[in-house]
């Protein structure tokens, strides 16, 4: 099975035909998709003009958006490898029960779904990058009362996510589920609050 770094010089290798490109560059997201992978490839196919489904394109969109998710994916890298030296650390001063963050670290490892978005149409405009750093700040700071990626406030708790954990925050505003560990406790509890006020104003 071809590795991330193999894909990416298929989706440079000019001699190949675009529609080869373009799947080797879906085959990409199957190794790192920030949004998960479908919502990953729409946001790359909005930022870089081009079709879901076209066969035909500019290569070089297709690189522009290879060279967006490659700088993501470094970022996510750089954070993953000083995450991996800090538990360390910690096992070796004594610290060996993991807490909330390490549990939604545990599950993200590799960079699938670290800023997932249920819906694959709603998820950030911004590079896949900036939205990253934004998070791992977020992850790295005292827990806030926003979206850290949009710093939005309107935080939805859904019961029904598509994916692991089958439910959580989800952010109003760019449709990041975001992790529960950067939210405060009175953040998570106005989101629980705000979800049941729904339900029963729909009932």
């Amino acid at each position: 099975m071809a590795g991330f770094r193999s894909l990416a010089r298929q989706v440079r290798d000019p001699r190949s035909d675009t529609a080869l490109r373009r799947y080797s560059l879906r085959k990409c997201l199957e190794r790192f998709a920030p949004y998960g992978h479908r919502a990953t490839w729409d946001h790359l196919c909005r930022r870089h003009r081009f079709g879901p489904e076209d066969r035909e394109l500019d290569p070089g969109r297709l690189v522009a958006a290879l060279d967006e998710l490659e700088e993501a994916r470094a970022v996510w890298l750089a954070y993953e490898k000083e995450f991996a030296a800090r538990r360390r650390r910690e096992k070796h001063e004594g610290l060996r029960r993991p807490g909330a963050l390490d549990d939604w670290h545990r599950r993200t490892w590799g960079g699938n779904g670290v800023a997932r978005c249920d819906d694959p149409a709603v998820h950030p405009s911004e590079p896949l990058a900036e939205v990253l750093r934004r998070l791992i700040t977020a992850l790295e700071s005292d827990p806030g009362e926003q979206c850290p990626v949009c710093a939005g406030d309107r935080i939805d708790w859904r019961p029904d996510l598509a994916d692991k954990p089958w439910f959580g925050p989800v952010c109003g505003a760019c449709g990041v589920v975001v992790p529960r560990a950067v939210l405060t406790t009175g953040a998570l509890t106005r989101a629980r609050g705000g979800s049941v006020l729904r339900l029963a104003s729909v009932a």
